[in-house]
């Protein structure tokens, strides 16, 4: 496994770097990338606004505002984030054989056999900032998940490698949250069962993890707790499914407004579906309550399809026999088992009238 050199590439605090190298005005201040309204949350902030005053991506706008009065907030252009970032990713791929993206401003690089791979990332970093003007912190290891955690430990503009031995006694003491893939309701159980640090995860015996979160998630755990990881690196991820959702401003209880609103979803995604000359088959809704209870609900069309108005027949049959009780907060509709070897269907039939209740997105 040691014989892996893969690197994490993460551009830093990177919508606000955008934003900031067209403001240039703005260097220096807390700023925030977000949207509007009562439920706007921060996509990200600048490491002045983290550093002085606390503020994380995903934290409510409203908080932020609080935490720093001053707070200068800035509305995304996601059309320019995109643009900038195949700029990014352009420069990886004319550089380094084996690139898997997993975001506009994050890639796994294999470095496995470079004969300099210092030398390699240098240049990538070179480049990039010559190009976009921006930074980025890259992160070395024998697996993705070290270089995923080596690439956050020196932000911004930092440089970390990391082997297995060294990450065992550096985080030891640290909190199991810490290690990717394990989230805070994970971290919470574990702290029920007594195990406080990393160090105390990997001295359980698999058996007692397997028995409290299952095989699959109890052997990951044992795993990410030695920092073990083969996952190999995906060059080309294939999209199965695309959606679109939208949070309101305030909870829709009027049906015709929640339907109007799952129309104009359906009509979004197709035309970007269309665009990409992609169709699907399964159409879906996801509906998010006032209390956070989230559903989806789907239903099989017999050929693929991109058609909106079939899209949005189907999905609002879907929100009325589901029938929310409750306030709605966010809306979503998706289009899955993609495929482009098909024109889209004008017109096609309902396959059955059952519904598949997927899992909670």
């Amino acid at each position: 496994m040691d014989s892996r050199t893969i690197a994490h590439l993460d551009m830093d605090a990177f919508y606000a770097s955008v934003e900031l190298r067209r403001r240039p005005e703005l260097r220096g201040k807390p700023i925030v990338v977000a949207g509007s309204g009562p439920r706007a949350v921060v996509t990200t902030a600048s490491y002045e606004a983290r550093a002085a005053h606390g503020i994380g991506s995903a934290m409510p706008l409203s908080q932020a505002r609080r935490l720093c009065p001053e707070l200068i907030v800035v509305p995304p252009d996601f059309d320019r984030y995109r643009s900038v970032s195949g700029q990014v990713m352009a420069i990886l791929r004319a550089n380094i054989d084996t690139v898997e993206v997993v975001g506009l401003d994050e890639a796994y690089l294999d470095l496995t056999g470079y004969l300099t791979p210092n030398a390699s990332m240098q240049r990538v970093r070179a480049e990039i900032a010559a190009e976009t003007g921006l930074t980025c912190s890259i992160g070395r290891g024998p697996n993705k998940l070290l270089a995923k955690i080596a690439s956050g430990l020196k932000k911004p503009g930092g440089t970390v490698t990391l082997t297995i031995d060294e990450a065992g006694r550096r985080f030891a003491g640290a909190s199991p949250r810490m290690i990717p893939g394990i989230g805070p309701k994970t971290c919470e159980r574990l702290l029920g069962m007594g195990i406080r640090s990393i160090a105390e995860l990997r001295s359980q015996p698999i058996d007692r993890l397997r028995a409290a979160f299952g095989e699959h998630h109890g052997s990951s755990l044992a795993r990410r707790s030695r920092f073990e990881d083969d996952a190999t690196l995906e060059p080309v991820r294939d999209a199965k499914s695309q959606s679109t959702e939208t949070t309101f401003d305030f909870d829709l209880v009027d049906r015709d407004r929640q339907l109007a609103a799952i129309a104009g979803l359906a009509t979004e995604l197709c035309r970007r579906l269309q665009a990409k000359r992609l169709h699907g088959r399964n159409i879906a809704i996801k509906v998010r309550l006032d209390d956070w209870t989230t559903v989806t609900r789907a239903r099989t069309v017999d050929a693929p399809t991109n058609d909106p108005a079939l899209v949005g027949r189907v999905a609002c049959d879907l929100l009325r026999a589901y029938d929310p009780a409750r306030p709605v907060r966010l809306l979503g509709v998706r289009l899955g088992v993609l495929q482009t070897d098909e024109p889209p269907a004008a017109a096609v039939s309902i396959a059955g009238d059952g519904q598949l209740e997927l899992p909670v997105a």
